[in-house]
């Protein structure tokens, strides 16, 4: 069994999932693969312990891996696809941040969750992806690939921008806001939801704009020069989202969003 691990960070709590991971090695005989950049920022002794073996790009893996294994919050999972990609690699998140939608995995009686998922006892979900072209080839990336959402907004300027929108090569909307967020349905509970976009089921094959009117600091837009053509489409490929098999999209929605806090539910 291939297992890759990545995180951007390496205290206390995410030493301890380690540990609970690699106390299942010998039993089940997995090879565990840090992610170069990540077996860096582990404590020199704690290297030397695990003997691990090492990728530093997508190409450095492929469909040979059981599981891809994030630490962090859901930006670090977003942040792994670009070593997945389309090599149908399952991602699971274990949360260490603030509120996880993607990074599901929470770290109560973690040991005994972990033991399920290497033993194959969890679910696997599409999700949509969203791909970025330009019409100035300069723009381009060798990744254009998005999971929750792009989005156009303006800079250097305190006016509004005009966006001029097309679904499917027919004008839909000229939009004159901060900017413009096309969003996933995996992405409809993070920056278009604070914009206020609809929540949708991760499976739908459902897209949203959102127009931004409020502020966001940690927004990171790619700068894009006035007149330019922005081509958004859904990838050729899916990204894999594993969970527990009784964990589900509603049950994390009533917990992170506290719909249950009610008190004439009780």
């Amino acid at each position: 069994m291939k297992i890759a691990l990545y995180s951007l960070q390496a205290g206390k709590h995410t030493h301890t999932i380690l540990n609970s991971l690699f106390s299942f090695k010998k039993k089940y005989g997995i090879k565990f693969f840090f992610e170069k950049e990540f077996e860096k920022l582990l404590n020199k002794d704690y290297r030397d312990i695990i003997d691990c073996n090492i990728f530093s790009t997508y190409k450095d893996l492929n469909n040979s891996f059981d599981l891809m294994i994030t630490i962090g919050g859901d930006g670090t999972l977003l942040r792994s696809i670009s070593f997945v990609r389309n090599l149908k690699i399952p991602i699971i998140g274990i949360n260490t941040g603030k509120l996880g939608f993607l990074a599901s995995l929470n770290q109560e009686f973690l040991k005994s969750k972990l033991e399920k998922i290497i033993q194959g006892n969890y679910k696997v979900e599409n999700r949509t992806l969203l791909r970025v072209d330009f019409n100035n080839k300069k723009e381009n990336n060798e990744f254009n690939i998005a999971l929750n959402e792009i989005s156009v907004s303006r800079k250097n300027t305190t006016s509004m921008i005009k966006i001029k929108t097309s679904l499917n090569e027919e004008f839909l909307n000229s939009y004159w806001a901060d900017g413009l967020i096309v969003s996933t349905p995996t992405g409809s509970t993070g920056y278009s939801l604070s914009c206020g976009g609809p929540i949708m089921s991760p499976l739908s094959q459902t897209l949203a704009l959102t127009p931004i009117a409020p502020h966001n600091l940690n927004a990171r837009p790619i700068s894009v020069k006035n007149g330019n053509s922005i081509t958004i489409t859904k990838a050729d490929y899916k990204i894999m989202i594993a969970h527990l098999s009784d964990d589900n999209f509603y049950k994390t929605l009533r917990n992170k969003l506290l719909w249950g806090e009610d008190k004439r539910n009780f």
